[in-house]
């Protein structure tokens, strides 16, 4: 079991992110490849598109792991949940050199990293693609009244060379 881990999350003040987005995703397996379409939307109006196949492999990972092991029984295979209260919500959030990645699952259950030297294995090895493709990640309980967790991986972003750096050929 991993202990909650919040090092290296930016702050989650709303006035320091330059741009939000977020989806809600149903109770399916169908689900990753709505959080790859939005993801893939999402980075190409911020510009980030040359960031995208890390990103959305972590992504896919996430919400995978958040519908394999967060869902009540059956909750993975088609279940239902009302409106009000998605099983499962995609946050992308951008800084100036940074993009968090957060998906929010309704289980109070900590994410727990397998130890596996098998890597040809078919599962097993989503927080180990999370952890090696992501600058750091972790995870945290919700508070209040919203149950469950949230388990978060950070990207650095390359800042844009200004138009003084950009070379003529």
């Amino acid at each position: 079991m991993l202990e909650p881990l919040r090092q290296g999350l930016p702050p989650l003040d709303p006035a320091a992110v330059s741009d939000a987005a977020s989806c809600s995703l149903p109770a399916r397996y169908e689900a990753v490849g709505d959080a790859r379409r939005f993801t893939r939307r999402t980075l190409d109006q911020w510009e980030l598109g040359d960031h995208f196949d890390d990103i959305c492999l972590v992504v896919s990972e996430l919400v995978t792991n958040a519908l394999r092991h967060a869902m009540p029984a059956h909750g993975g295979h088609g279940g239902h949940s009302g409106e009000h209260n998605p099983p499962v919500r995609l946050h992308l959030m951008r800084w100036t050199e940074r993009l968090v990645c957060a998906v929010r699952d309704p289980s109070q259950d900590s994410p727990v990293a397998r130890d596996s030297d098998d890597f040809s294995a078919e599962s097993g090895r989503g927080l180990f693609l999370v952890d090696s493709f992501s600058d750091s990640w972790g995870w945290h309980p919700m508070a209040g009244t919203l149950g469950g967790k949230v388990v978060w991986a950070l990207f650095r972003l390359q800042p844009h060379p200004g138009p003084a750096a950009a070379s003529t050929e």
